[in-house]
């Protein structure tokens, strides 16, 4: 038996809570990870996990085990990364986690220069608007839109992105522009769901927060949809400045009510915590800084 494996096994199961969850983090079928944890047991002679049909817990003794184990598991994290380091090329898998949109836009092309650059680096990207958990889906970075309110996370900002209301000048000419955020009640609205479930959106006046009610006339989870229905004159839709920046060049879309704005959230590289950045993570943030400007606020 690995011992190595099993403990990574036991602190998968008892973070998940469940061999499954357990076992697709760490790719391997729920019967190895079983068999991995019960073998742990056995050499220790105590029982770690009290298992039921419908959850996984830790006994007493259990949860004392995982704080040991965590600790060996990160000396062993640093350990690898010290030899990495000294090495000088980045090599083995790298997951980065990105917004589907800004992922798609901005984040794949920088992740495929960076796989060129280094060509013994596995890259996985994940895009997807849902926030992941780091630790709990093995990812090494992400790339978030926002402020971070996990203090066991490390962020690095890299850029900013306004929130902005927009319509086609078509739709102002048929409708009129609004002049206050008051206004949108007597407006077609587009929610961008993406952005918050709520239906309010998020003003700033006279340096004070307002909330205004919307009743959307279109609803959808895709930003790229929004913006389609938008162009097409369907309404007023807030989106982030990025997602439109082409079509506000171009003139197919036109900001309103920005006087009103909030203020624009950071975009930021976040990664968990460690005594010693890996040398994938490094690099990649490095080339980050050195290659891009996210910096969405002229318009």
């Amino acid at each position: 038996m690995d011992r190595f494996d099993s403990l990574s096994a036991f602190v998968a199961v008892a973070d998940l809570k469940g061999f499954a969850a357990g076992a697709r983090k760490l790719g391997l079928s729920a019967s190895a990870v079983t068999r991995l944890v019960a073998a742990l047991e056995d050499r220790l002679g105590l029982r770690l996990l009290q298992r039921t049909t419908r959850s996984v817990t830790l006994t007493d003794a259990g949860a004392r085990y995982l704080e040991r184990a965590r600790r060996i598991l990160a000396d062993l994290e640093e350990a690898d990364g010290a030899a990495q380091a000294e090495r000088g090329t980045p090599v083995g898998r790298f997951v980065v986690s990105a917004p589907l949109v800004f992922g798609r836009m901005h984040v794949a092309p920088l992740m495929g220069a960076y796989l060129k650059l280094y060509p013994e680096v596995v890259g996985e990207l994940r895009l997807s608007d849902r926030m992941a958990n780091l630790v709990e889906d093995g990812v090494d970075l992400a790339v978030r839109i926002g402020n971070l309110p996990d203090s066991s996370l490390i962020a690095r900002p890299i850029g900013e992105t306004r929130r902005v209301v927009i319509a086609a000048p078509g739709y102002i000419e048929e409708n009129g522009e609004p002049t206050d955020p008051r206004e949108l009640a007597s407006h077609k609205i587009i929610q961008f769901t993406g952005l918050g479930g709520s239906n309010d959106w998020r003003f700033v006046r006279g340096g004070q927060d307002e909330r205004t009610t919307i009743v959307p006339h279109y609803l959808t989870n895709s930003a790229d949809a929004a913006i389609f229905h938008a162009r097409l004159g369907g309404g007023l839709a807030m989106v982030f400045a990025y997602q439109v920046a082409q079509e506000l060049h171009d003139g197919q879309l036109k900001i309103v009510l920005r006087q009103f704005e909030p203020p624009a959230p950071p975009i930021q590289l976040v990664y968990p915590a460690a005594r010693l950045l890996s040398a994938k993570v490094r690099t990649f943030i490095d080339m980050a800084l050195e290659r891009t400007d996210w910096r969405f606020g002229d318009f």
